[in-house]
C-alpha cells in the first residue's frame, strides 16, 4: 500500500498568506506542507501537496491518487460549491478523503454553506486555519493504521 497522502488545493490557495489575511491568516502553502509532513513523517507517511486554479488539473490529481496515494486531504476552494466533476473524481478514489477549509465557511456567505465534496468526504474540517490540514492528516493516519 502507498504511504503517500495527497494534499490537494484549489483556486486562489496559491495566494495563501497574501490574500485576505483577515480571513485566511498569514500562513502559506509551504507552511501547510511543513505541518502535514511534521505529522506524517514520524508515522512513516509522505505528503504530496498540489495546488491548481484549474478544475481539470485537480481532477487529474485525484485520478493519479488512485494509483499513487493512500488518502486525500482536499481544500477545493471555490470548487467546493460548484464542482460535480471533482465530486465524481473523488467517488472513484477508494481511500479516505478529508475535506478541509481554513475559514469557517458556515459563518460566511450563504453560497459557501453547500459542499459537493462533503458528499464523498469521510470528514470535514472548517475554521481551524491551516491546523485543519494537520488534523486531517492525523486522522488519515489513525484510520490507515487502525488506531
Amino acid at each position: 500500500m502507498s504511504k503517500t497522502i495527497y494534499v490537494l488545493n484549489g483556486p486562489n490557495l496559491n495566494l495563501l498568506g497574501k490574500r485576505e489575511p483577515e480571513i485566511y491568516g498569514s500562513d502559506t502553502l509551504a507552511d501547510v506542507t511543513r505541518i502535514c509532513t511534521d505529522v506524517a513523517a514520524p508515522a512513516g507517511f509522505e505528503i504530496a501537496l498540489f495546488q491548481s486554479n484549474h478544475e481539470g488539473e485537480i481532477v487529474d490529481q485525484i485520478h493519479a491518487a488512485r494509483e499513487n496515494a493512500c488518502a486525500i486531504v482536499i481544500n477545493p476552494g471555490a470548487y467546493t460549491h460548484t464542482s460535480v466533476a471533482i465530486l465524481d473524481a473523488l467517488n472513484t478514489f477508494e481511500g479516505p478523503v478529508f475535506e478541509c477549509h481554513i475559514s469557517n465557511v458556515h459563518k460566511r456567505e450563504a453560497f459557501r454553506h453547500h459542499s459537493y465534496v462533503s458528499l464523498r468526504a469521510d470528514g470535514v474540517l472548517v475554521g481551524f486555519g491551516i491546523e485543519g490540514y494537520a488534523l486531517a492528516t492525523r486522522r488519515v493516519i489513525s484510520l490507515l493504521k487502525g488506531v
